[in-house]
Parts: C-alpha cells; structure tokens; sequence
C-alpha cells in the first residue's frame, strides 16, 4: 500500500470566518454562516448565502499582488499560508520548496471572467487587460499557491466541480504514498458570488430561499458558499522525523463515476465510491463512528445519501452519526470537500461531531442519526467524509485518528 499518510496543518478561509480557528468554533457551537445575501448585485432571486464575513483582499494583499489574484486565488492562498505555518513548515526552506501544490477549484476565475465581459461587452471597452489570461486561468490557485509559498514540485489544479477538493486531496494522498513527494498542499477552492454565476445558478432552481437544512422534510435547496480549505499531508516517517504534530492519518480515498445523468446522483455508485475508501483505508464498515454528509439540503440528493449509507453499512448504518457541515459553511463548490475534511480532521481531534444546523424534522426516507443542531462529544476513530459532484462525480476519504 505504501507509506501511511498524515495531516500536520489545516487552513479555512469560509463564510465561518477567515481562518480553522473561528471555522472550527462556530461549527462546534452549530452556528451558520448563512445570512440574508446583501452583495452589491442587482437582478438576481437569491436571497440567502454564505459568503466570507467582512473579508477585505488589502488586508492579505498588497496592490501589487492583487493584479493577478482572482478572488478564488486569494482565498486558496490564504487559507495555504494558514496550514503552511500550522504544520510548521517555513517558506524558502527545502522541505517546503520540494512539496506538491495540487489544488481543486469547480469554477476557477469566475470574477476576472466577470471583469472582462463587462469591459468588452457592457463598457464597449476594445481591449483586454493584459494580466486576464494567467489571472483567470484553471490552473492560477495552483500557480500563486506555489509562487507565494515557493513550493517548486508538481503543482497543478484539480477540476471535478463539487468534489474538486476531495479530488485533489487523495491525488495528493497517491503522490505521498508512492514516495513521488513527501509533503503536499492540497485543498479546493472557489469564489462564485458573480452576476454570472449567480443568475445560472438561480436558473438551475436547487437553491433554497431561506437556510440549507439537510436531510429535514421542509428542506427546499442548497445555500451557495465560497471560500477555500487546505491540508499539509506527509508521509508519516517524514512527519515523525522532524516532529510534527499529527492531527489524523488520511487513511484512504475511493472514486467513481455514475456515468448517468448530468446532476441526478445515484446510489450504487455513490456507495461504490464508500466501498473503496474503506478498501483503500483497511477499515472495515463496522469501525466506522461518523461520515461528514455531502448532505447538499436538496430533496434528491440528501434521500440518495441515505440509501448509499444503508447500502454500504447496514446494520451499522443507525450507529453511525452522520452530519453535513454545509448546513453552516454553505455549498462552497470546489471548496467545499476540502473543508469538510478541515472539519472531520477537527472532529477526530476534538472527539467532537458538528451538527446539521438548521434541523427541523427528519425527512421520512432520510432515517440515520444526523446530529440535529447541537454538536455531539464522542469517540471518533475512523471517520468518512463524502463528495459527490455534478457529472456523477464522487470522491469519499477515509480518515483515522492517529495511533
């Protein structure tokens, strides 16, 4: 299998604050980030979302490096510098320069792309800003990531909409386990709040015109975040030598594709991805204590979920707890597998289960345990977090307290 693979810093940039600590204290006390959507943007339906609290780029940024940071680079970057200086490493120093930057994004340059067309098509502007390129490409987190924290390895982006982040993480797992590197960044990020982006998802009709509460009868849609997460994975033997501390192993990752319809989720191959990661991880379905839920809060895929749970776990399933953060920290997107797993690694740590915020009353086939508004003390050894994207694309991790 290779070497064992661990988690030594974490970074969250989210509509739950700018950094783990305010991100981990508000999903334990079950508070959410969604509010009433007060952007600047005129003729868009929505009416509630999570976007990052009072965020301000010149606090991070000098003007000089905001002229080829879109928004969902900024976010990654942040949230980089974040679990760079958590797990102790040190920018300009070998460890650091010789890592992997893989980072996942669904959207990528969304606001530079808004930029452009309003110059071009609304202003009758007649040329480009010569910087629009390589600040609105795919592979931009990537690049500043590295830029910005000199990390000189494989570096590249990740693109599989909302399980991006996920994504990214098990490349990074793989890239660790084979010896290829023995330190990667890796996380996901997005920034949608664009006119664009805001009136297609306002066409695609999944999105709730209150709060996101998952797995409830009376839940009505997804709430859309933004944000970034990011994780420092090493091999366990090059984190015990330089003494790092060590929050949780990243014991295994399963992917599948449903090769079916474009957004309607299905069962076998959500449970196959579960399937694999508990493979992958050597642990079987019985020792599992908690699964962070893709749980969306939309009415087909939250009764999906469920059923994949029972699949996979049987009797096991009405043992397990099982909670989606994004009824907190919202749909960030790319971002958001990526910070669900800043939040399983949290409760490993913690011993500590968020909630589903927001809960009203189960929906009659969504029948598990989903910590309903308060967080839960308990033993966590093993957990799952879940990512199941549109295009059928799902990513599931294992994780493991450490031994």
């Amino acid at each position: 299998m290779g070497q064992r693979v661990v988690i030594t810093g974490l970074g969250a940039v989210s509509g739950l604050g700018v950094n783990v600590a305010s991100f981990w204290r508000e999903l334990a006390a079950g508070r959410s980030g969604i509010r009433p959507f007060d952007l600047p943007i005129d003729d868009v339906k929505i009416s509630v979302a999570a976007p990052i609290p009072e965020y301000d780029p010149d606090n991070y940024f000098t003007t000089e490096e905001l002229r080829l940071l879109d928004r969902f680079s900024q976010y990654a970057v942040i949230a980089a510098r974040e679990a760079v200086a958590d797990a102790g490493l040190i920018i300009g120093e070998k460890t650091l320069g010789n890592a992997a930057a893989i980072i996942g994004s669904g959207c990528c340059g969304k606001h530079n792309d808004e930029i452009i067309f309003s110059h071009l098509y609304k202003l009758q502007r007649k040329r480009a800003h010569p910087l629009t390129i390589p600040k609105g490409m795919p592979s931009a987190a990537a690049s500043l990531v590295s830029m910005h924290l000199q990390i000189k390895g494989p570096s590249f982006v990740v693109a599989s909409a909302c399980a991006s982040g996920a994504h990214a993480i098990i490349q990074g797992m793989a890239m660790v386990q084979s010896g290829m590197v023995d330190v990667a960044l890796v996380g996901g990020t997005d920034a949608s709040f664009t006119y664009t982006m805001l009136k297609s998802w306002d066409a695609l009709r999944v999105l709730s015109n209150d709060t996101c509460r998952p797995f409830c009868k009376d839940r009505n849609g997804m709430v859309l975040g933004e944000g970034a997460g990011m994780l420092i994975l090493e091999s366990e033997e090059h984190a015990t030598q330089r003494g790092a501390r060590v929050y949780a192993e990243i014991a295994g990752g399963g992917m599948t594709a449903d090769a079916g319809h474009i957004t309607r989720p299905t069962v076998t191959e959500i449970a196959n991805a579960m399937k694999k990661a508990l493979s992958h991880a050597g642990i079987k379905p019985g020792e599992i204590d908690y699964i962070n839920a893709h749980g969306t809060g939309t009415p087909v895929n939250d009764v999906v979920e469920t059923q994949a749970i029972h699949q996979v776990f049987g009797h096991h399933a009405r043992k397990l707890a099982v909670s989606s953060t994004k009824s907190m920290h919202g749909h960030a997107l790319g971002a958001s597998s990526a910070l669900e797993v800043v939040a399983t690694t949290l409760s490993l740590q913690h011993n500590l289960i968020p909630p589903t915020a927001n809960f009203t009353e189960a929906d009659e086939q969504c029948d598990l345990d989903y910590v309903p508004n308060q967080a839960r003390k308990r033993e966590i050894k093993t957990a799952l977090s879940n990512a199941f994207a549109f295009g059928g694309l799902n990513a599931v991790i294992a994780l493991r307290k450490p031994s």
